[in-house]
């Protein structure tokens, strides 16, 4: 439950996790407990959802640095939404000095050609404007930002996206593709940036968060911590949460405390309770063979409350809250 050394000396974090486990959402609180401590934060969306813009109630965001939040201690969270065409143009016009060609291609089609014909750039493309906003400087020549948080492809794909810069890098011999590629390799896998991964306590997320640690690890990019989302406490003892799961309840010393307690129940009522509590016990069960699945991967971990309302500005506060207790 705490945020380790690595992680905190980092300034570029990308969270990733299978669809619905709720990335999004803890790439957002990040940013926030970041800039909460005074850090000037920019938050990244790379799949063109626009989820960043409905977090924050803000109208769809343009494919530049856009304040969102302040947090009142000269902190801030502003958010990009990476256009892949503008993007593509901008790289064109920044390594070649194809504004003017860029625009033709524009015209006819081509970027979207490019972009399907060759998915690699696109990778390339995101991570190169991701590594321009990283290095980006001030008007007083410091870092524009303290630390880049980026809302990233789901674990699927997190791999391929974070290495396919080196996979181009090797098929450009030379010239600006090879020099930049170059670039963003070094930054991706020096200690400046950590993965996170989110999961919810269920079989498939698990699996897929486990399998995505060996291959980050395998292509020696740094695993930060596991966000382990929507935990909600147990109500049932563990020495007899097996029974319970068997369905092995003493309804006799239920009925009992809940007469004692001036719940009088009927005998549909009490089977009803006691259906309830054994779906309960097993679901349980499953999830602490997920956490234990979990914990055979070594990757510090931290666990985010459910949010019992539909997540606003004021929930990614509370679950920065969250961070911010574990040394965030």
């Amino acid at each position: 439950m705490r945020w380790p050394t690595p992680a905190a000396q980092a300034r570029l974090h990308f969270v990733s996790g299978k669809g619905g486990t709720g990335k999004t959402t803890m790439a957002a609180a990040l940013a926030i407990a970041f800039a909460a401590k005074g850090e000037k934060v920019l938050l990244v969306e790379t799949e063109g959802r626009q989820a960043i813009a409905q977090l924050f109630d803000v109208p769809p965001l343009p494919p530049v640095d856009t304040l969102v939040e302040s947090t009142g201690n000269g902190g801030s969270v502003s958010a990009l939404a990476i256009d892949i065409e503008h993007a593509l143009l901008e790289y064109l016009d920044m390594f070649y000095n194809l504004g003017f060609a860029g625009r033709a291609i524009k015209r006819v089609g081509a970027i979207d050609f490019v972009t399907t014909v060759a998915p690699g750039l696109r990778d390339v493309v995101l991570t190169g404007k991701i590594k321009e906003r990283v290095i980006a400087t001030a008007p007083d020549g410091g870092l524009l930002y303290d630390r880049i948080v980026v809302d990233s492809p789901p674990t699927g794909r997190i791999g391929a996206f974070l290495d396919v810069t080196a996979a181009m890098r090797d098929l450009a011999k030379s010239g600006p593709i090879r020099a930049q590629s170059e670039g963003v390799v070094k930054l991706l896998h020096s200690p400046e940036t950590q993965v996170h991964l989110t999961t919810l306590l269920e079989a498939m997320p698990v699996q897929e968060t486990v399998e995505a640690v060996e291959e980050l690890r395998s292509k020696d990019l740094h695993v930060g911590v596991i966000l382990v989302n929507r935990c909600s406490a147990h109500y049932l003892p563990d020495d007899q949460l097996d029974d319970i799961a068997e369905g092995q309840l003493d309804t006799a010393r239920l009925r009992e405390s809940l007469a004692a307690a001036g719940l009088e129940t009927s005998e549909a009522d009490l089977a009803g309770l006691v259906s309830e509590t054994v779906d309960y016990a097993r679901r349980l069960q499953a999830q602490q063979l997920a956490q234990a699945q979990l914990d055979e991967v070594e990757v510090p971990e931290i666990e985010l409350p459910e949010i019992e309302r539909s997540v606003d500005v004021g929930a990614l506060y509370e679950l920065a809250g969250v961070l911010k207790e574990a040394g965030v």
